[in-house]
């Protein structure tokens, strides 16, 4: 039989052990059995469970929710997820076989598709952002030319846009309310993580103040003296300028003590973040990114995971 520690949960499910434990302790969720030491061991069935959960969760199941699921219901419901994962890779391959063709009418189509089967939000998680992240490998392997990655984008844009303009206005907000100001660093470009940003704000209430791509210090403190602004919000997907991601924070956290300052992507870029200033806040994963875009609190933390 085979046995696995703790740690190597961690490492197999990408679930932190910290969270293991919490998931145990309050959810009752599983039962190990525990060396003499104390300390606690799974076996293969464990991690069979434990893995189904992770899928579950990262997929936006609370914790709270599967623990009121039997062991049948979880296996049912990430067979489900696994057809539905299977179907989202088949709709990047044929969006992907668009770009290469340039073919518009058919990209929008597939996409317009997507949308309609499966909602704008989750078609931009599971779909837009894994062909996204297809292209850009394509062009680091010098397999495609940078004029298809930018026709992809620019019709996704096109998608994003038009989805934020469809929704409901919202009114800017005064202190001590919640107000977001969204940017993407000097020489960052990529902008649809951001706007998918602005979506999700805008969806739930929240008023933006978006300032777009590439916005020096300088550009945010302009906007700051002109607009209330309580949080500061950017996503960093490259690092073309290999600019040293702790300096950048430390310097923005200096400029604006008075403000909330979040941010979120750095994967894949080689950026190793440090100790972060007390105002700032890194939201590592899509689900602290989902919670941050539904407060409606002026100060939000994110919470130990639900969890």
């Amino acid at each position: 039989m085979n046995v696995f520690s703790i740690r190597d949960i961690e490492q197999l499910t990408g679930i932190k052990a910290h969270t293991i434990r919490i998931w145990e302790q309050r959810h009752n969720l599983l039962c190990p059995k525990r060396k003499e030491s104390k300390h606690r061991v799974y076996d293969s069935d464990d991690l069979k469970f434990i893995l189904r959960v992770a899928l579950l969760y990262n997929h936006g199941y609370k914790i709270s929710r599967i623990a009121c699921m039997d062991a049948d219901k979880i296996r049912d419901l990430t067979l489900e997820l696994k057809k539905e994962c299977e179907q989202f890779g088949a709709y990047v391959n044929q969006l992907t076989e668009a770009t290469l063709d340039f073919d518009q009418l058919r990209f929008e189509r597939i996409l317009q598709n997507v949308i309609i089967e499966y909602g704008f939000e989750r078609t931009v998680q599971h779909v837009i952002f894994q062909l996204l992240n297809k292209i850009g490998v394509l062009w680091l392997a010098g397999k495609i030319h940078p004029c298809q990655e930018h026709f992809a984008s620019a019709l996704v844009l096109k998608k994003m846009v038009s989805a934020i303009d469809g929704l409901p206005p919202v009114r800017p907000a005064t202190a001590p309310g919640r107000s977001v100001l969204l940017f993407t660093p000097g020489a960052e470009f990529h902008e649809i993580p951001l706007l998918f940003m602005q979506y999700l704000l805008k969806k739930n209430g929240v008023p933006t103040v978006y300032a777009g791509k590439s916005v020096s210090p300088d550009a945010l403190e302009a906007i700051c003296r002109q607009q209330y602004i309580s949080q500061l919000y950017f996503h960093q997907v490259t690092n073309i300028v290999r600019c040293d991601i702790n300096t950048y924070l430390r310097k923005l956290a200096d400029r604006f003590p008075d403000k909330e300052i979040f941010f979120a992507g750095l994967h894949g870029c080689g950026c190793k973040l440090g100790n972060l200033p007390v105002n700032t806040t890194y939201l590592q994963n899509d689900l602290s990114m989902l919670s941050f875009s539904e407060s409606k609190t002026p100060a939000w933390k994110p919470a130990c995971p639900e969890i």
